[in-house]
């Protein structure tokens, strides 16, 4: 069933105030074979998102219930990748994004060729790593297993001292290629350019900081003091492989 729906037409739920921007993505997406959802609002995002959406377009700005909040509420039992629609040079509006769960974001103005490449990015990562909660168990020669995290390597799924916690595809990508290569300190600009598939520049560093914040809450007995995700001060980050005093 998983593949199957590969193959399909992906569906993309768009939610977005200003009915010019809605009307040009869904255009431009409809016209690459998406099957589109539209909301002119928060609210009715969250009323007609369902399990079959592979990806939430979401602008940050929204009246009522803002695109951070409509995130939020999506991640207490979603993965679905999400991109942020923010305003032109608003750093604090991306990075707020991203601590709220969402997985990348595209400043307006935008290019349709800007957004095509961006969700096929995120589709693409999805796909490959869909199937959370479709398989009821691992063999252990695919899971990755260190240091009292459990990852499996066909599927989004981790578990930590035996308890699975849920990671953003982004989360799960990043910790899966710490733990693929354990005590290797990974550079920002790697982690930034093989997770996202694109350039870094220097802007890139507060996306990937937010990023290892939010999966070290999900991993780490003590966020603030992590044993498994660690600094390395002046080079990057690397996965810590045993438990050290």
């Amino acid at each position: 069933m998983g593949g199957n729906k590969i193959m399909a037409a992906q569906t993309i739920l768009i939610a977005e105030d200003d009915p010019d921007i809605r009307d040009g993505v869904r255009i431009l997406l409809a016209g690459e074979g998406y099957h589109i959802l539209e909301a002119e609002n928060g609210t009715r995002a969250l009323e007609i998102f369902n399990p079959e959406v592979d990806l939430v377009i979401l602008d940050i700005m929204m009246p009522g219930m803002s695109g951070l909040r409509v995130c939020e509420e999506l991640r207490k039992g979603s993965t679905v990748p999400i991109l942020f629609l923010t305003a032109k040079s608003q750093e604090s509006d991306k990075l707020l994004g991203l601590t709220a769960g969402g997985d990348d974001y595209l400043p307006k103005p935008f290019s349709f060729a800007e957004l095509s490449a961006r969700v096929k990015a995120l589709l693409r990562r999805y796909c490959v790593y869909q199937g959370k909660g479709q398989v009821a168990a691992q063999p252990e020669n695919l899971k990755l297993i260190s240091n009292g995290v459990q990852l499996a390597l066909d599927c989004n799924r981790v578990w930590v001292e035996e308890r699975e916690v849920d990671l953003t595809e982004t989360e799960y990508k990043i910790l899966r290629m710490l733990m693929q290569n354990p005590e290797r300190i990974f550079s920002v600009e790697i982690i930034y350019e093989t997770v996202w598939g694109e350039p870094y520049y220097y802007t890139s560093n507060g996306t990937v900081m937010v990023h290892i914040r939010n999966l070290r809450t999900k991993i780490e007995a003590d966020p603030q003091n992590p044993k498994r995700v660690c600094t390395v001060w002046g080079k990057g980050y690397r996965f810590v492989s045993e438990e050290r005093v």
